[in-house]
């Protein structure tokens, strides 16, 4: 039962794999390989290998790895060792196996478990394969651990500040700061921790020729379908192919560094709150060893990846550039979704007018808001299209643009205007402004009012697949708590603050905004709060920096107002 259950995974990872990767004569693979299945799962083992066969011979002599393990399955079934160990050779060896399509590591460990080769238990071939897979996936494991090693390997995270007298030397020793290492390699698989006994992965892609010397563009790239997903300790360039291989043709050609995160149902960007720390935190990880641009850092996604994008826009928008979604629900899962907050960056949106997500008069409707708002807001509509767009050829003009857009944008974080909006004060930061406290009590001040629209239609599928439009009633936006909120500006030394159920704030100050060898004059709500010096605070600038490694927003001192 066991062996049964881990095969009824392993077939639907197959069709997943098989409906989006470059296998040739796919429909008839596909029919004989369900064929075969149905002949295992009837106990025709003979049946079922003899068709495993067929479909192999179909597609050139190429197979899956998963479609090989079953193969090798059904022919110690059906008491033919010969050819059960050919295809376990043919595993191990790499031989017919299409690349990438299945993970080494798990092999020894279903093979010692899988009752199915018990007839070949006694077969002296038996321990010989079983020690090849165990030293394939301990190889396999040291290489990935050594990549990760080197990988990680740079100056940048042990600067040695205790031989830095003053903070202005500091301040010029982080900006100037650009002594990375080369990286023996393109792709690497990094093993990221989640919580003390919980890792996943995030696979990174460089360009071709990656000069130490030189600062990149980051791009992440955020999957969908998080609540079916789950965790994977690596991560291969797989990846980087099926519905994503757009994004891996175009960096490419824009030299520039694709991320990869894998989330699970609980730890992700969108829903729960409990994995929205781990872009921040992966960026975090890359800039310690990779000569990362921090005023080009870029996030992008597709359906639970694109709100996951959008969600970044509105919550934690302050290390990223820019934004970017295919077929997006723009709604913050777990708080109020502050779309104002969009006027301090920019969003991408690419809609299709056949999407269950998110229909069109739906996006009809934010553009009319964006519109309204004067936002950096871009809806490229495709009509005739489904949810997964990406999926299909027709795509391929979108990422010239958005990748023309890259190139084109710059994060300003000392932009001399500001809004920000939060519920919740870990997310209280929005470049030079940081909400640190909240007074839901009070009455909001006029110009603090929730911007909402109705949405009368959803598309669905009925039982016959058809998308049919069914009315409805919903709110857009959720706002399940209060907020606070801030406007802010700055000019020639002096700050102007409207503020809104916020009982404190702190400003961040850098020299790229104001005259240091002046006072600071702060008013708030039309009131002169205080008149104060600002420096280059030693300890600040270092706490600061820690926490973001950032080399372009260095703050040199703060503010505190308490209202």
């Amino acid at each position: 039962m066991r062996a049964f259950a881990l095969k009824i995974g392993l077939i639907i990872f197959t069709t997943l794999f098989v409906l989006h990767s470059p296998l040739k004569g796919q429909t008839n693979y596909t029919k004989l390989i369900d064929s075969a299945y149905s002949f295992y799962q009837k106990k025709e083992y003979s049946n079922a290998g003899s068709y495993y066969s067929k479909s192999f011979i179909s597609n050139g002599n190429l197979g899956t790895q998963t479609d090989r393990y079953n193969s090798a399955c059904s022919w110690a079934l059906a008491e033919k060792p010969d050819l059960a160990f050919t295809e376990l050779n043919n595993i191990l060896s790499g031989k017919g196996v299409v690349s990438g399509s299945g993970d080494l590591t798990r092999l020894y460990k279903m093979l010692i478990e899988d009752v199915d080769f018990k007839n070949l238990h006694g077969d002296k071939r038996w321990n010989l394969i079983v020690s090849k897979a165990e030293e394939i996936k301990n190889t396999f494991l040291k290489k990935l651990e050594d990549n990760q090693i080197e990988f990680e390997a740079g100056e940048f995270k042990s600067m040695a500040f205790s031989k830095i007298k003053t903070g202005k030397e500091i301040y010029q020793m982080i900006k100037s700061f650009n002594n990375f290492k080369t990286k023996n390699e393109r792709n690497y698989s990094i093993k990221f921790k989640v919580t003390d006994s919980l890792n996943t992965s995030y696979f990174v892609c460089l360009p071709k020729n990656y000069n130490p010397k030189k600062r990149y563009s980051l791009l992440f790239f955020l999957h969908g379908a998080v609540q079916y997903n789950s965790f994977t300790n690596f991560q291969n360039e797989r990846v980087m192919e099926g519905w994503n291989r757009f994004y891996t043709k175009y960096a490419a050609l824009n030299n520039v560094i694709m991320v990869y995160p894998n989330a699970s149902k609980k730890y992700n960007w969108m829903n729960p709150d409990d994995g929205f720390f781990m872009i921040p935190a992966i960026l975090k990880e890359i800039k310690q060893s990779i000569n990362i641009d921090d005023d080009k850092v870029f996030i992008s996604g597709h359906s639970n990846g694109a709100t996951g994008s959008f969600s970044y826009l509105m919550k934690q928008q302050s290390p990223f550039a820019g934004f970017y979604g295919f077929n997006t629900q723009p709604k913050v899962r777990n708080g109020g979704t502050f779309i104002r907050n969009i006027t301090n960056r920019s969003y991408f949106n690419v809609s299709t007018d056949e999407d269950y997500y998110y229909p069109p008069n739906a996006n009809d409707s934010l553009n009319v808001m964006m519109t309204n708002l004067k936002a950096d807001y871009q809806d490229h509509r495709y009509i005739g299209w489904p949810h997964w767009f990406p999926q299909f050829d027709e795509s391929e003009p979108v990422y010239p643009m958005i990748f023309k857009d890259i190139a084109g944008r710059k994060r300003n974080p000392f932009k001399k205007d500001i809004y920000w909006e939060c519920d919740n004060l870990n997310y209280g930061v929005a470049d030079w402004i940081k909400i640190t406290g909240l007074d839901t009590l009070a009455k909001p001040a006029s110009w603090k009012t929730q911007l909402n629209f109705n949405i009368l239609k959803l598309l669905a599928y009925d039982k016959n697949e058809n998308l049919i439009a069914k009315d409805t009633l919903l709110k857009a936006f959720n706002f399940p708590r209060k907020s606070g909120a801030v406007k802010g500006s700055f000019s020639n030394n002096v700050f102007h603050l409207e503020i809104s159920n916020i009982k404190s704030f702190r400003l961040l100050i850098s020299p790229e905004m104001v005259d240091v060898s002046r006072p600071v004059v702060v008013f708030v709500n039309g009131v002169k709060k205080l008149e104060q010096k600002v420096s280059y605070n030693r300890e600040f600038i270092i706490k600061n920096f820690k926490e973001t490694l950032d080399r372009k927003a260095i703050w040199i001192d703060k503010i505190d107002i308490a209202l």
